[in-house]
């Protein structure tokens, strides 16, 4: 008897520990704003962090293979399910690769048409990367060049439309982080800060969320290139864009 009530009671323990903890998991993603308009547009739009091998032929809002497997879908997933009547449709655009030129030259098909709400953009790693590798000429005073340019014309042909610029980032330790990329690499982040104030854009600090990480554990586990997110790496990013996103209303 005394074994049954212990093993009764441990039961009875853990399921209530199950059911206390439940919520917790189920709400790790802080999203829960009353006052985010119904019907919005949202579109992630950047490089290979964004892109996270979304199928390109599922171009339709809120594809499940069209978003990828990173932070886009992430955040998408969460802001649907916070918001199961809110009608959203949520598009992810970002190509591997790209840098701020390359956005430039598929902007309007894949941007500008979509007519959106809320635009969210990463960009920037390419642009320092490929110059590093030997494939690419550019430098930050035309990366920022160009994505004003970008910003120019999106503000122009879709007025009203809230701007979210996430700032490229590094975990440092990654494999493919060299020296050079502490040297230089951080102007390209505080160019995309400036981008951010004067186009008045809510801004996401990736680098913090990955330098809180990292005293946390190695870059291994968030990131282990330094460049592509892991899952985990991936579900701090979502968080922190969900963050952005629910000051934007």
């Amino acid at each position: 008897m005394k074994k049954n009530r212990r093993t009764f009671l441990r039961n009875s323990a853990l399921a209530s520990l199950a059911m206390t903890a439940a919520p917790a998991a189920a709400n790790s993603f802080s999203n829960s704003n009353p006052s985010i308009p119904d019907g919005l547009t949202i579109l992630f739009q950047g490089d290979s962090i964004t892109d996270a091998g979304r199928a390109r032929d599922q171009y339709y809002a809120n594809s499940t293979r069209g978003l990828g497997i990173g932070y886009a879908y992430l955040a998408t997933s969460q802001l649907l399910a916070n918001n199961p009547n809110g009608n959203f449709s949520i598009y992810n655009r970002g190509v591997s690769g790209n840098k701020v030129y390359q956005l430039a030259d598929r902007w309007k098909d894949d941007a500008l048409n979509l007519r959106p709400n809320v635009l969210s953009i990463l960009i920037g790693v390419n642009d320092f990367w490929h110059m590093v590798n030997g494939h690419y000429d550019g430098t930050v005073e035309r990366y920022e060049s160009d994505y004003r340019d970008l910003l120019n014309r999106t503000v122009k042909e879709v007025p009203g439309v809230k701007l979210i610029i996430c700032e490229p980032f590094v975990a440092w330790g990654g494999s493919a982080i060299t020296e050079r990329w502490k040297a230089e690499f951080p102007a390209y982040q505080k160019s995309a800060a400036k981008i951010a104030e004067a186009f008045k854009a809510s801004f996401v600090p990736f680098q913090k969320v990955f330098d809180e990480a990292l005293k946390k554990a190695p870059a291994k586990v968030w990131c282990p290139d330094g460049v592509h997110p892991s899952p985990a790496g991936a579900h701090l990013m979502a968080q922190a864009w969900l963050e952005t996103f629910n000051k934007l209303y």
